[in-house]
């Protein structure tokens, strides 16, 4: 929660979210222009639903989400396409992260059903990579098949 963040949580997650996000964007459309290139962005399902304790995490996704529905604008005409890969729960150290370095807690996330992994993302990337140039995946939301919403996990 907000209130329970250090300054330094707060500020991190926006720096490496927004502002680290926009520095990349900005120094890659210019040559993504030049090539027609494609810009894929990480998303999360964080940025289309929120949830208790997300509020500042949240926050950052959906502005990673609005701001690439408007990179497609500003590069429209120009044969760039744009993606956002949006995943719901993948196994990766952000439950570590999350719980100020406690792995063992953060395996529990996971306890009871399986995730999605590093390479289903991967894979799902390659897909929107590998379309034909006439065809843009704007937006590709990513669930494990345990995963209804950003709080619903069914677990065994």
């Amino acid at each position: 929660k907000v209130q329970e963040a250090t300054a330094e949580d707060l500020e991190n997650m926006i720096e490496l979210n927004v502002t680290a996000f926009l520095r990349v964007a900005r120094l890659s459309i210019p040559h993504l222009v030049k090539t027609q290139g494609h810009l894929i962005n990480l998303g999360s399902i964080a940025g289309q639903e929120v949830y208790e304790g997300g509020a500042t995490y949240c926050g950052t996704k959906s502005f990673v989400h609005a701001v690439n529905k408007a990179f497609r604008i500003d590069v429209h005409g120009t044969g760039v396409r744009v993606t956002e890969i949006a995943p719901g729960a993948v196994e990766t150290e952000f439950s570590t992260v999350r719980f100020g370095g406690d792995t063992e807690r953060a395996k529990t996330v996971y306890d009871g059903y399986e995730p999605l992994h590093a390479q289903d993302i991967a894979d799902a990337i390659w897909y929107a990579l590998s379309r034909p140039k006439h065809v843009n995946i704007q937006h590709m939301l990513v669930m494990p098949t345990a995963q209804a919403s950003a709080t619903r996990v069914a677990k065994t």
